[in-house]
């Protein structure tokens, strides 16, 4: 045992882990222990030498410098908050993930609450976040609940939201053009000559939701299709709303041969629903979604989906609140975030015979159910 601490590099003082601090690292890297305090606060006046020197000790002795009591010292948390909407939906823990590696990247720990769309988890995500003292807030719930926020804008936490925000400074927005990825969509279906497009999508008190409804519908204008009302379905984002709102559109007069979805777990359940009604994707029936996300490669067939980058979004908002806490709030009002078609096995040319919308099709037995 004595034999593997020798070839870490470790020095014999530091037999327990518990007794090590900054002046163990300070005694290791031989610089004073304000050196060490202002190295592990990423202070940039440091000397890049001796910053180096207290790295390579810091690694040595496998020291885990204590965050509390460095903001404590420094009057700085370094702590990144992010609110969204679920934790469910598979697109919000791979943007969890693409915030946490840039904001530790660049010295950040990162808090995460869910508000499951509720006003009174809201609160309580709020209060979590002035509690721990987040140096600023990215608010990724695609939708904007005004008073709750005003609490965090009041004490001047830097904020970031999707879209819309309010007008003052300290926050900033991650613009999400997706009029892009929508037209891409829709071109790429009028050019596989569809002509009957239904549209599903999220809660119409969600200005993403809006805004992608909006976009779809001046798309098809452009390609010369008429928007058909009836083929549009407000959906809730969720499998089982994707489900809901396919039953609903087959069961209208004349089926559509390609159905967008305002997000991939909308599409997914569209694909579920129509399994189970014996259409095939896409022979008997075109599906888009909107997100791409990594499960969105593995449905069968592999989804056509709009892609939202998660890792831009959450570039976009780490840089934004870095840009308002270390440039004394000089940050840009916007961030553009771009939107792009992906193309995979879900869509086709539009099939050649009309299935009648009262019986669409021999349903498929359920599966036999698995024990355990």
């Amino acid at each position: 045992m004595a034999k593997q601490a020798g070839r870490r590099g470790r020095p014999p003082a530091t037999k327990d882990p518990s007794k090590l601090d900054i002046r163990t690292v300070a005694r290791l890297a031989n610089v004073s222990i304000a050196t060490v305090s202002r190295t592990i606060n990423r202070v940039s006046t440091v000397n890049p030498r001796m910053a180096k020197q207290v790295w390579d000790a810091i690694e040595k002795l496998d020291y885990f410098p204590n965050t509390q009591a460095r903001a404590l010292v420094s009057g700085r948390s370094r702590l990144l908050g992010m609110i969204v909407s679920e934790i469910t939906n598979p697109f919000f823990p791979e943007l969890i993930q693409g915030f946490e590696d840039i904001a530790v990247e660049h010295g950040y720990e990162i808090l995460i609450s869910s508000t499951n769309y509720d006003p009174q988890r809201m609160s309580l995500c709020i209060r979590r976040m002035l509690e721990r003292r987040a140096e600023g807030v990215a608010v990724m719930t695609f939708g904007v609940e005004k008073p709750l926020l005003e609490q965090l804008a009041e004490r001047k936490v830097p904020l970031v939201f999707v879209d819309v925000g309010p007008e003052r400074p300290g926050i900033s927005l991650l613009r999400v053009d997706y009029r892009a990825g929508i037209q891409q969509a829709v071109e790429h279906l009028a050019g596989l000559k569809h002509r009957e497009i239904a549209f599903i999508s999220g809660p119409r008190h969600l200005h993403s939701a809006q805004s992608r409804l909006s976009a779809f519908v001046k798309s098809l204008e452009e390609c010369g299709i008429a928007a058909d009302p009836s083929r549009i379905v407000e959906g809730d984002h969720t499998l089982e709303g994707g489900m809901a709102a396919m039953d609903r559109l087959l069961k209208g007069k004349r089926v559509p041969t390609a159905v967008m979805c305002s997000n991939d777990m909308t599409a997914i359940g569209v694909m579920h629903t129509l399994y189970r009604a014996g259409l095939n994707v896409p022979d008997d029936l075109s599906v888009i979604g909107f997100d791409d996300i990594h499960m969105a490669q593995v449905t069968i067939p592999p989804l056509t989906t709009i892609q939202m980058s998660c890792l831009e979004l959450a570039r976009g908002a780490v840089n934004a609140l870095r840009a308002h806490v270390e440039n004394g709030g000089e940050a840009k009002r916007n961030y553009k975030i771009d939107t792009r078609l992906i193309v995979r096995e879900s869509t086709g040319h539009p099939r050649k015979s009309k299935l009648p919308a009262s019986s669409p099709g021999k349903r498929k037995p359920a599966p036999p159910a698995q024990a355990g």
